[in-house]
């Protein structure tokens, strides 16, 4: 594992494909049901004007996708990389009829030198036969990627999301029937909630068919709900010695199979209001690191079997 304590993505994809392969975001143009009505018109208290995405929508998927390997052939260390892994993240992409899932997956499989896909949802809005067109898929990597953000039924109602812990239950048990992997989005800071609270949603998970995780810490974007709170003084930021902590004791209660897709937010370019620290990746990163090697923790030591660590 390269000297870390946890099953990174990376490493996951080194291991399947036996070489780098780099992840590109993708705005399919989709929708969600917390913004057109069904839910909400709000939206989520966290969710900006791209739906959570970079803002990345110009073009069809292939211009985008274009886009992004000629930025990536430009830099160094990424110019020889050969493979990518195709990210649909903003909004819902599962919302609405299977026909338009299914255009949407064959508009993928058209991509020169696509390795796998991940497509990002929520666990409201998916269904026996939109499973089955995703477990038919041919690629050898192949993620749905489900934001659940909390799995208490007051924080989910705090954040305007639209959806139960039991909803996600059943999503992902849902996807366990098919043999679809699933990567939970969790978020750390969430009104009203502590960190032990944030903690009983990773033990909640574990607990579940999870074959992949995310973990963020919430940060307050532009124009949202959470940055107007912020400014009133009636919401702050977790600091980033304490998210470090929360992320590294989550990363202990997690089985040591589920891959790591990420262990903290990264704010798009021009969108964090605050806390400044939020757009430090690389120190938020080393920080954790750290934590989980001053106590010798790693990835499951309180899931697993205590005895077996397979991360020295």
């Amino acid at each position: 594992m390269q000297g870390r304590r946890y099953r990174s993505l990376d490493a996951h994809l080194r291991d399947v494909f036996g070489e780098k392969v780099q992840k590109i975001t993708l705005d399919a143009g989709s929708t969600c049901p917390n913004r057109d009505g069904t839910l909400s018109f709000g939206g989520c208290v966290f969710c900006n004007a791209e739906g959570s995405g970079p803002g990345c929508s110009l073009g069809s998927l292939a211009q985008q996708w274009e886009r992004w390997r000629a930025r990536y052939a430009a830099m160094p260390r990424l110019r020889n990389t050969r493979l990518f892994l195709g990210y649909v993240q903003s909004f819902t992409n599962t919302y609405g009829p299977a026909s338009r899932l299914a255009a949407l997956l064959s508009e993928l499989s058209s991509l020169p030198g696509l390795a796998g896909a991940c497509i990002g949802t929520r666990p409201d809005c998916v269904d026996e036969e939109k499973m089955a067109l995703m477990a038919a898929q041919p690629w050898r990597e192949f993620w749905l990627d489900v934001g659940v953000q909390s799995m208490s039924d007051a924080t989910l109602g705090r954040i305007n999301r639209g959806h139960t812990a039991k909803d996600t239950e059943t999503a992902l048990r849902l996807a366990a029937r098919f043999g679809v992997k699933v990567c939970a989005h969790l978020m750390a800071g969430l009104p009203g909630e502590s960190g032990e609270d944030f903690l009983d949603s990773v033990r909640r998970l574990a607990a579940l068919p999870l074959a992949g995780i995310k973990l963020h810490n919430l940060y307050f974007p532009k124009g949202t709900a959470v940055e107007r709170a912020w400014r009133e003084g009636s919401l702050r930021p977790l600091e980033q010695e304490e998210y470090a902590s929360l992320a590294a004791r989550a990363l202990t209660l997690l089985p040591s199979s589920v891959v790591v897709h990420r262990l903290c937010a990264d704010p798009a370019p021009n969108e964090l209001a605050a806390p400044d620290w939020a757009a430090q990746k690389r120190e938020t990163l080393d920080m954790i690191d750290a934590v989980l090697s001053y106590n010798d923790w790693w990835q499951g030591k309180f899931c697993d079997c205590p005895e077996n660590n397979p991360f020295k």
